[in-house]
């Protein structure tokens, strides 16, 4: 959601939002978000990397709280959801609209499943990285001007780090399962202390990245690094000390942080842009 509203604000700059657009952008954003934690929940417990050692917040089939064929039918009812307001979005966005839609349904299904699962090959962050940063804020904002601009680049690489960064806080907690299963993230390639560095590095570039891109274009905007210094600051503290199943707070704080960038960005453009 933060990212569609970032590069929907993004673009009130140059252009009047076409509504249907943001909201049909919305819910297939959304949608696919719902499908790729489905397939990760469902490929996770049926090749046996989710197991009863799991520290991570509950998964429904791995605990047995819901069948397979309903979580399937889960799957196929927000690919379907997906797929039609992405339709929408191929007419009103062209070729290069259905070529990302494509590239999105992919990821569902490789992150977890297949000959070359992304999550167990070291490349979940950038993965997040591309769909939740570049492809997300990218995409929206085209959707509405019909082009692309450099300030919409560096704003959507610090919505993906952020994003970046709250996978890797799960691969850093779930190091030693994932490394009983033999699935390689980057955090299980790292060690902890280093993958703990990195998180540090992710959150700290989001901010220097946003501070440069913003300051070329309005003092206001770059003031909204100053609000996310203090945040930014505790979870990356927060990544040094906290163990085990403790992260998963630590997940959810890293979460709202990226949605705090996400929101207060989008809301300094509308209001004073």
């Amino acid at each position: 959601m933060g990212p569609i509203l970032l590069g929907t604000a993004l673009a009130t700059r140059e252009v009047d939002i076409n509504k249907g657009i943001f909201f049909s952008a919305l819910v297939c954003a959304m949608s696919l978000q719902i499908a790729v934690n489905l397939a990760n929940d469902l490929f996770d417990s049926l090749s046996g990397v989710d197991n009863e050692q799991r520290v991570g917040p509950v998964r429904v089939v791995q605990a047995d709280l819901i069948s397979l064929s309903a979580i399937k039918l889960g799957l196929a009812l927000t690919c379907t959801v997906a797929m039609l307001s992405g339709l929408y979005l191929v007419v009103e966005g062209g070729w290069w609209i259905l070529a990302l839609g494509v590239l999105s349904f992919l990821g569902v299904f490789t992150y977890s499943a297949g000959p070359f699962p992304l999550a167990s090959n070291a490349l979940g962050e950038v993965t997040v990285l591309i769909f939740f940063g570049w492809v997300a804020v990218l995409g929206s904002y085209y959707l509405q001007t019909g082009s692309l601009s450099l300030l919409a680049f560096g704003l959507a690489t610090s919505a993906g780090l952020y994003s970046s960064a709250i996978m890797l806080v799960n691969n850093i907690r779930d190091i030693a399962t994932d490394q009983a299963v033999k699935k390689y993230t980057l955090a299980v390639i790292l060690g902890e202390h280093k993958a703990r560095m990195l998180l540090a590095m992710l959150i700290t570039a989001a901010l220097i990245i946003h501070a440069i891109f913003a300051i070329q274009v309005s003092f206001i905007l770059w003031l909204t690094t100053i609000l996310l210094v203090a945040p930014s600051y505790y979870v990356i503290k927060k990544g040094f000390t906290l163990q085990g199943s403790a992260l998963n707070s630590l997940l959810a704080n890293v979460a709202q942080v990226g949605f705090l960038y996400c929101f207060s960005v989008a809301l300094s453009v509308m209001i004073f842009l």
